[in-house]
């Protein structure tokens, strides 16, 4: 016999499912409409890459990719940059295993919650890995796992 579901097990511990963190590129951030704060926290409505699948996604937890610009340690910030432009990222001081990424030039993947979508995006970093060793191929792939996940998601 199975065990209770995922759900059902959030549900006697009276926590909602989280979704998972959705793809994205800075600029659908940068163009995102209907921001609004209802839960606590921002959820924007970006518009879908690809040419597959119309409409927009409703997200709040986002999973990005680049290259690191300049850290900021004071202001616990770093500003990153992909190929459709620059995004920040704050509390880095308090990633586990952030800091080794932290260095102008690596290029790095950042899960984390909106904080802001304009005119920069804003993210509050939940984790962050080093993809240096293989950055040219997490670089050139990036786009197009985007737009794979985008095209699939509901």
């Amino acid at each position: 016999m199975s065990g209770p579901s995922v759900s059902s097990v959030s549900s006697i511990c009276g926590e909602k499912a989280r979704k998972p963190p959705v793809k994205v590129l800075s600029s659908q951030l940068r163009e995102a409409e209907g921001c609004a704060a209802g839960s606590g926290k921002p959820e924007c409505s970006i518009k879908r890459l690809g040419l597959g699948k119309p409409g927009s996604l409703r997200v709040s937890v986002v999973w990005m990719q680049g290259t690191v610009v300049e850290v900021q340690p004071d202001q616990n910030t770093a500003l990153l940059l992909d190929e459709t432009g620059n995004f920040t990222v704050s509390g880095v001081n308090s990633v586990p295993k952030g800091k080794p990424c932290l260095s102008p030039g690596k290029y790095v993947m950042v899960m984390g919650v909106i904080q802001s979508h304009s005119p920069e995006p804003v993210l509050r970093a939940v984790k962050m890995a080093d993809l240096s060793d293989k950055a040219a191929i997490h670089r050139n792939m990036w786009k197009y796992e985007v737009e794979d996940l985008q095209q699939t998601l509901p």
